[in-house]
């Protein structure tokens, strides 16, 4: 996905919305590399765009929860998740207000296994690139959904929300 100022202030403000974010091993080593604040506060990656400003500030305040087996020890305003995936997912969620946002490929299955999704939303750009991750690729099981919403942005990308049906 290329950087675009509109995809990052939405995904900002949706991160915002969300108690907690819940990442597998994965996915919180890639994020905690690309996005944990630099110190001094206030420097900026070279890379860094200053209108990704907003969303960098929003995940690394961020509380989070890394389920991981291989993990000893995680920081970033981060806490282990061990033990039976449902139980523990189920716990975080009826203490949460907003909901958990979650992201990457294992643990959403994972998750959409056990049905303990609410609500999906994919973003779909305007891109083939001929590699990568399936999403949901083995699920055992059909999962029906009903769509929520749709946004179009000027980049061409379209975010679909859905929720399982009842």
């Amino acid at each position: 996905m290329d950087a675009d100022e509109e995809l990052h202030r939405r995904a900002a403000e949706t991160l915002e919305r969300a108690d907690a974010l819940i990442f597998g091993r994965v996915t919180y080593v890639m994020m905690q590399a690309a996005w944990r604040r630099p110190t001094p506060a206030g420097a900026r990656p070279d890379w860094m765009l200053p209108w990704m400003e907003p969303f960098a500030r929003t995940i690394d305040a961020k509380k989070k929860y890394v389920v991981s087996s291989t993990l000893d020890r995680v920081d970033w305003n981060a806490e282990l998740v061990r033990g039976d995936l449902r139980t523990a997912v189920q716990q975080l969620k009826e203490e949460s207000g907003m909901g958990l946002l979650v992201g990457g490929v294992t643990l959403p299955m994972a998750l959409a296994e056990l049905g303990l999704i609410d609500e999906y939303e994919f973003v779909v750009h305007p891109k083939l690139v001929g590699h990568g991750p399936t999403l949901f690729a083995g699920l055992s099981k059909h999962v029906d959904l009903q769509s929520v919403s749709q946004l179009e942005y000027r980049s061409g990308a379209v975010a679909m929300r859905y929720q399982p049906r009842k």
